[in-house]
Order: structure tokens, then C-alpha cells, then sequence
């Protein structure tokens, strides 16, 4: 395991739900403190989260975060914060896929299913209206063959009658080769580009900004996770991520409800204890 010398310089990528945020929603105040500490001592601190920009931004700027990147839609999105612009960012990176094949598949699998296509900076293009707080922005319902008709950043599935492992089991079975997808903690299924994840995004994030690949830190407790923990000098699991998840990483830190995170920001740029 390796841990950057100095904060300064230092990548710190951060997870939102369920590393940064609790289940309802909410930022302590020691994660609040530590987030602003390692900022303050010259670490570029970029959250990476499924979200799309429109929800992500609000988190960062609650966070104090009003300046630098933000990695969105599971890495398909890159966006330059910027406290003058109209929404506080700009889009700097896109990268979409044609949703067709995929998700004509995956209906004929799962007619009960639920799909949204990503509606960048708005919301989302759904089948039908998704549950409650299940998705941030406004949905638009649309007939399936329009919802499939444009390229894509980022397509949901969502079938409430589906366990994860099911979702895991159907996707091995249907050879989804041409995206990238990840399984969440329900019946959820996450599908970007091939190629894409939030490991790709921040790898180009980490180039452009010069940073050395062993000053690199990562946090997170999902599936869409893994390949970012793998891509860290330091990958952290919080410590309620599943055992997948935590395999993935260098260590593991408390869960969400113990502040996990706070530990792990403490310690950017000191040796481990």
C-alpha cells in the first residue's frame, strides 16, 4: 500500500452516497471539517459518483468544494466547477453510447423493469416515473423506442422484482460487452460506456493535472467503485461496502455512520499509523 507523502498535490477521490453522504442525505460536520482540511492543505479533492452533474454539483458546493472537478455518471461526465458560470460548472468531458441494444435485451429479460436514460444537466428520459428520491433532476416519460434513440452518458435499470445477485447473474448471461455496468446494493443496475468508469475519468483528471500516479487516493463503497479503489495508490472501502467491494481495496475504513471517511482524510499525506 502506498500513501502520498504530502497532501499537497495529492488526488483525493471521493465517493457521494454512502461515503460522503448518509442514507438520508446528510453531511457531518466531521466530514465537512476533514474535507476542508485536506483541501486547504493543497489536496485536489474531486467527488466521482454516479450522480449526474446537476446533483453532483450541489454536494461539492455544500461541501465547500466551488472550484475544480467533479467526475459524474460513473465517469461518462467530467466537469470543471466554476463559481461564475450559470449552474457553478461547465462540462468539460463527455463520453455517451447508443443505449439500443442494451436495453432491448435487457426489456425482453425484465419486462416489469424501470429505464432511465441520463438527460444531461436536466434529469432523466424513464419508461415510466421512478420511485420517489431514486433519482435526482426531473424525468421525462417517453415510449421505449424514443427513450432508446439518442446516445446516452448513462442508462438506469431498475427492477424492483430482482435481487443484486439476479441483476448480476442476467448480466453475465447476456453479454453486455459493448458498456460498462455496475450492480448497486438493490435491484439497480448502472450502465455507461464501454470502457468507462469513474477510474478512466480520473485517470485522465490525473494526467491534466499532473499528479503523480502514487499521489492518488480513492473512497468509495459500491460496485461502481471497484475499478476506481483498484486505481488508487490508496483505494479505501468504507467499511459497510460489500465483501466484493472490500476486496478491491488496500484497506478498509469505519462505515458511513462512523464518519469512515474522516479517517481516512486525516491521514492524506502522513504515514499510516
Amino acid at each position: 500500500m502506498t500513501h502520498p507523502r504530502t497532501a499537497a498535490g495529492t488526488l483525493v477521490a471521493l465517493d457521494v452516497d454512502g461515503t460522503l453522504l448518509s442514507y438520508d442525505g446528510a453531511v457531518s460536520p466531521a466530514v465537512r471539517e476533514a474535507v476542508a482540511a485536506v483541501r486547504d492543505a493543497g489536496a485536489h479533492v474531486v467527488l466521482a459518483t454516479g450522480r449526474g452533474v446537476r446533483s453532483a454539483v450541489p454536494v461539492a458546493t455544500d461541501l465547500g468544494i466551488t472550484t475544480g472537478w467533479v467526475v459524474c455518471s460513473n465517469g461518462a461526465v467530467t466537469a470543471r466547477l466554476d463559481p461564475g458560470a450559470p449552474q457553478g460548472y461547465e462540462v468539460t468531458s463527455t463520453t455517451t453510447f447508443d443505449p439500443e441494444p442494451a436495453l432491448r435485451v435487457l426489456q425482453a429479460e425484465l419486462p416489469d423493469a424501470l429505464f432511465a436514460v441520463e438527460d444531461l444537466g436536466h434529469g432523466f428520459r424513464v419508461s415510466r416515473p421512478f420511485p420517489d428520491h431514486e433519482l435526482t433532476g426531473d424525468q421525462t416519460v417517453l415510449p421505449f423506442d424514443e427513450l432508446v434513440a439518442q446516445p446516452a452518458t448513462r442508462v438506469v435499470v431498475r427492477d424492483p422484482g430482482s435481487t443484486p445477485e439476479e441483476f448480476r447473474e442476467l448480466v453475465e448471461r447476456v453479454g453486455l460487452h459493448q458498456v460498462s455496468y455496475a450492480v448497486g446494493w438493490s435491484a439497480w443496475l448502472d450502465l455507461t460506456p464501454g470502457g468507462v468508469s469513474k477510474a478512466s475519468a480520473l485517470e485522465e483528471l490525473r494526467r491534466d493535472l499532473g499528479v503523480e500516479p502514487f499521489a492518488t487516493v480513492a473512497v468509495g463503497d459500491g460496485g461502481n467503485d471497484v475499478e476506481m479503489l483498484r486505481w488508487a495508490a490508496r483505494g479505501v472501502a468504507m467499511g459497510h461496502a460489500p465483501e466484493f467491494v472490500r476486496l478491491a481495496a488496500d484497506e478498509v475504513t469505519g462505515t458511513v455512520e462512523d464518519d469512515g471517511v474522516v479517517a481516512v482524510l486525516r491521514t492524506v499525506g502522513h504515514a499510516p499509523a
